[in-house]
């Protein structure tokens, strides 16, 4: 079986360059991941915060007027 130099050589020259876009991909799909883990840790910081803000509200007292509207407003 005969193999041709330059069919071998166009072969790894084209995996070369799927591996440079795969690895293009990753990067961006990493700068993607680290951005929503921010936005997760800073949405469970302000869930704390309002969890621990309607603990120190005094029971049975109405925040504002606006958690008196009914639902359907």
């Amino acid at each position: 079986m005969d193999i041709d130099p330059q069919a071998l050589e166009q072969r790894i020259t084209d995996l070369e360059i799927k591996a440079s876009f795969a690895e293009d991909v990753v990067e961006q799909l990493n700068a993607v991941v680290v951005r929503q883990q921010a936005q997760i840790d800073r949405l469970v910081r302000e869930l704390v915060e309002l969890r621990d803000r309607a603990a120190a509200a005094e029971p049975g007292a109405p925040r504002s007027l606006r958690d008196e509207l009914p639902p359907h407003y």
